[in-house]
């Protein structure tokens, strides 16, 4: 299994708000308190993306394939990047670690000079300032749920059980990473997160297997799909770790 820390490079992701209630406007994305993250802005960083990853007309042998950002990974970055610059406003807190453009490209297998390149380092030097408590140890159910996640991306063989796959997946990575989910959902709930049904269940992947898939993510939104009121999203919203 491979894994990441928050403080590495890691993805965000977060959606669109259409609530039935209380916050619903056509072409908003997602709320972070009375911040607005528009459909729109979420286009333009995929259009600017899509401008400086053109696809080669030709599979280049050796060359990295161009992984363009979901709607969802998009949103979720604006999403956490403001709710990380408010705590840390707030808090006091500053970076310890820098996060180079060039480095977050070269992961995210896009150019440097893409938008969403530059917002995701920006994004990961903020919360290398998020302070983390101690590590967590995983539940009998977490270990469950890690191994059943696991099963489906192909990193735990399907016969083995989760008396088996937990010794193996129970480690240090695991319990820093349930700490850091720790720490990041108190500061989403405390900034009023609110997520487009169109996009829940979405999460900010802590730690990933090998292939994309999240072994531990911390929710964005409210946790499921509610009926959809008038939103302006045109293709489904995709989201997904990014794995060094």
């Amino acid at each position: 299994m491979r894994a990441r820390r928050l403080v590495a490079v890691a993805s965000v992701a977060v959606g669109l708000v259409a609530l039935s209630g209380c916050r619903s406007e056509p072409g908003v994305a997602a709320y972070v308190g009375d911040h607005r993250i528009t459909e729109d802005a979420v286009t333009e960083v995929i259009d600017d993306a899509r401008a400086k990853n053109p696809e080669p007309a030709e599979p280049v042998p050796g060359q990295q394939q161009v992984r363009l950002p979901g709607r969802g990974e998009v949103v979720s970055t604006l999403v956490l990047g403001q709710v990380c610059e408010r705590i840390s406003a707030a808090e006091g807190y500053r970076p310890q670690g820098q996060a180079e453009a060039a480095q977050v490209a070269q992961q995210l297998g896009i150019s440097p000079e893409a938008t969403y390149a530059r917002q995701v380092a920006e994004l990961y030097t903020c919360l290398s300032g998020i302070p983390v408590g101690s590590p967590v140890a995983p539940t009998e159910q977490e270990l469950a749920d890690l191994v059943a996640a696991g099963k489906r991306a192909g990193a735990v063989p399907a016969d083995v059980t989760v008396e088996q796959a937990a010794p193996q997946l129970d480690g240090e990575q695991l319990r820093q990473a349930l700490a850091t989910r720790d720490a990041l959902a108190g500061a989403v709930e405390t900034y009023d997160v609110t997520v487009n049904p169109r996009y829940r269940p979405l999460e900010f992947p802590v730690l990933s297997f090998a292939g994309q898939a999240v072994a531990v993510g911390v929710p964005l939104g409210e946790p499921g799909s509610d009926a959809v009121t008038d939103v302006s999203t045109p293709r489904p919203a995709q989201t997904g770790p990014v794995d060094g």
